[in-house]
């Protein structure tokens, strides 16, 4: 199952050039990072990141993750966590998540 990392610019040449990442800020402050499953993608964006532009989408294959959990979050629903850092060779796939009239345009998610 595919799963997807929303990082700013910074946080994902930070990435690149380091090789891992404890996450994003919030995911250090939480021991985790999050997650979202293509369901939850585009709310996350939207309640997370309203707006903002500069963001990338990172694709990661849930079942190479040893340190990931499945937790109830927003609403009840799971969600992966990763307890560990966030690799790059774990990347699958990057692409740019563009704003267009306040929301973020998300490529075709499986």
């Amino acid at each position: 199952m595919l799963i997807y990392k929303i990082l700013r610019g910074a946080e994902w040449a930070a990435l690149q050039d380091m090789a891992e990442t404890p996450g994003a800020p919030i995911d250090v402050a939480d021991g985790f990072i999050h997650f979202s499953t293509a369901a939850q993608a585009e709310e996350t964006a939207a309640k997370h990141f309203a707006g903002e532009e500069g963001l990338w989408l990172l694709t990661l294959e849930a079942e190479t993750l040893e340190a990931l959990k499945w937790e109830p979050s927003r609403g009840g629903q799971l969600f992966p966590h990763l307890y560990g850092p966030l690799r790059l060779a774990d990347v699958i796939a990057a692409a740019p998540l563009p704003v267009d009239d306040g929301r973020h345009i998300f490529p075709e998610l499986a």
